[in-house]
């Protein structure tokens, strides 16, 4: 999936770094959703994950069917802003009118997959949880196939279709959406998987459910949005800095993203894992899988960003951007390699092991703590008092932000303090 949107990036990028900023910045709309159906879904996770290790299939519908309310809910407010109201909301990151023009359009339509979006990452999110990984695996890989596909063919105008631009891009991404959340529905309930509820199970949500997941997820959900609000800060402050810097961001970020794909991974794996585990009362078994998943992913990471960093010249040869952006992309892209390891662990620990165990309060503090209190302050002081390139902004903040964290985080698992059965009451 990140690989395949970062072809759509490297497309976009031949149309030059004001088509390339416009996209970005106007991603930062689907970024929040995502983010917010994430904390949504983690939290569902938490407990279809437990439910299933303990052979409770009626409590993980449930769970599923109050995911969707809130779910779609989300999305349909984000899908509001995003067509009604796009240039209102690409003007909080740049001022720069081409941006905001070219961006407008691109988000008018892209907010239609909104609420198909929220649909598909909801149902995947519960068929991972009850171990069915596959299905959303080929359901999105198809998907997104389609959509690099169909942007190909928009953008540039081959096989005799017009040439749009970044339209193009906006056009296939609406239509792969709009196939991937039918694809999924489909197979789920063609093959009568774990998520295939009735309209009657997905309704049967009791008070105390309600009351045990509010409990619980609450801090998941206001944790995403707390990193998604600050996430969108640094993005304004890097677009305020400038138009070159904002593209420069847009694409490390992309090839970062990519970079992340086998931590994430590892991170879903992990809540999956141990929330069985931990579900089934082998708590012995969850500590021993967590110490493992941390040292695969910091290992890894490791890995991964000494590639990135000693490739990032020819990543960087593959797009029409200025000798500026050019420059500033090579530096940022050089950040992220280094501090890589930090976020793969941070993200193991916060998202697959404390997460998994419904330790969401200290998960909550530690995640958006640091970025707060430390991150955001080093940011504005950094770029608007003492003037730093925007890529020794990126270094001081993922540095100060991210060890913090980590060093949090990694306390907070060897101590055992975050494992709890969040179903043994509901």
């Amino acid at each position: 999936m990140n690989a395949l949107n970062a072809v759509d990036v490297l497309m976009v990028g031949q149309l030059g770094e004001t088509a390339v900023a416009a996209v970005g910045l106007a991603g930062q709309v689907f970024f929040l959703m995502t983010l917010f159906l994430f904390g949504v879904g983690s939290g569902a996770a938490i407990f279809s994950a437990q439910f299933w290790g303990r052979g409770d299939l009626a409590n993980v519908r449930r769970i599923l069917g109050l995911a969707l309310i809130l779910a779609v809910s989300g999305s349909v407010l984000f899908s509001t802003v995003a067509i009604l109201a796009p240039a209102w909301v690409l003007s909080i990151y740049t001022h720069d009118p081409a941006v905001i023009a070219v961006g407008s359009s691109y988000l008018r339509v892209v907010g239609l997959c909104y609420v198909p979006t929220a649909i598909s990452v909801t149902y995947a999110i519960i068929l991972r949880s009850t171990r069915q990984v596959k299905v959303p695996m080929v359901v999105s890989v198809s998907a997104l196939s389609l959509k690099t596909l169909l942007a190909y063919v928009l953008i540039f105008g081959k096989l005799g279709a017009p040439a749009l631009g970044i339209m193009g891009a906006a056009v296939a991404t609406v239509v792969a959406r709009g196939v991937e959340c039918s694809a999924m529905l489909t197979i789920t309930y063609w093959r009568k998987l774990p998520a295939a509820a009735k309209l009657t199970e997905l309704l049967d949500i009791n008070r105390a459910l309600v009351g045990r997941y509010a409990h619980t997820a609450s801090p998941v959900i206001l944790g995403e949005t707390f990193w998604s609000v600050g996430m969108t800060i640094y993005t304004g402050i890097y677009a305020r800095i400038g138009t070159a810097p904002i593209a420069a961001v847009s694409i490390a970020g992309t090839i970062e993203g990519v970079a992340l794909v086998p931590f994430l991974a590892i991170a879903s794996a992990a809540a999956i894992m141990l929330g069985n585990r931990i579900g089934a009362g082998k708590v012995n078994d969850a500590m021993d899988y967590a110490r493992r998943f941390v040292f695969l992913s910091v290992g890894g990471a490791l890995v991964v960003g000494f590639i990135i960093f000693i490739s990032r010249g020819l990543l960087m040869s593959l797009y029409r951007i200025s000798p500026e952006a050019r420059a500033d992309a090579m530096g940022v892209l050089a950040a992220m390699a280094v501090a890589l390891w930090l976020k793969a662990g941070n993200l193991v620990m916060v998202v697959g092991v404390m997460r998994s165990g419904g330790d969401t309060r200290f998960a909550f503090l530690a995640d958006v703590g640091p970025m707060w209190l430390l991150g955001i302050p080093i940011a504005l002081l950094s770029a608007f008092v003492l003037a730093l390139p925007v890529y020794w902004v990126v270094f001081l903040v993922v540095l100060v932000d991210e060890g913090t964290k980590f060093l949090i985080s990694l306390w907070r698992v060897r101590s055992a303090l975050w494992i709890h059965s969040v179903v043994c009451a509901t």
